[in-house]
């Protein structure tokens, strides 16, 4: 199996490529629009701002080339956030892959950034949430999420309920950070690799 990891210039490339590796799949980590395209699975990270993020996108043109794609694409954290139509933060279009809005945090007096373990809530039936359950813990770390709406996957609480987990036809995303949450974050990577469309 071909899985391009999108060079996107970000702080956690390497342990997203060793998340990979621990389930014996050797990543390659690329901004090359050809590779990309001829990947089986394509995994976009993000740390940092959305505004840099998209920045970076179009600075390596890589903007078309994934929305375009038909194979299956994940983002985790600031990755997923890109996958949206728009970020609140620093006002940005993102890839628009995923009709949702990513705005700051409602979290009722609680502190941010949202960091640290939590639980998930309204888990679908989804092939990349295969054997996850509400007594899952799964890492975060976030000011800005996207409201829960028909694209949600699955949902977590804290102040308010924001999407941990998006989805539409073959673009996904999750909020926490997989290559972080143990066992839990394994079995998600693990899901978006047998993912078949």
């Amino acid at each position: 199996m071909k899985l391009v990891i999108v060079d996107t210039g970000c702080a956690n490339i390497s342990s997203v490529y060793f998340a990979f590796k621990r389930l014996g799949v050797e990543a390659s980590i690329s901004r090359d629009a050809k590779a990309i395209k001829a990947a089986d699975k394509v995994l976009l990270p993000g740390v940092g701002t959305a505004h840099n993020a998209m920045a970076k996108l179009q600075q390596a043109e890589l903007i078309d080339t994934l929305q375009h794609l038909q194979q299956p694409l994940l983002g985790i954290c600031l990755g997923m956030q890109m996958l949206t139509a728009h970020s609140m933060e620093g006002d940005v279009a993102c890839l628009n892959l995923i009709p949702s809005e990513v705005r700051p945090m409602q979290s009722a007096g609680l502190r941010l950034p949202h960091m640290g373990w939590n639980t998930l809530h309204s888990i679908s039936n989804h092939p990349l949430l295969r054997g996850f359950s509400v007594t899952d813990y799964v890492y975060f770390v976030h000011s800005f999420a996207v409201a829960p709406d028909e694209y949600s996957l699955a949902q977590c609480h804290y102040g308010t309920d924001f999407a941990a987990v998006i989805g539409k036809d073959n673009v996904a995303g999750a909020q926490f950070h997989p290559e972080r949450s143990g066992k839990t974050g394994a079995r998600l990577l693990q899901n978006f690799l047998e993912w078949q469309l």
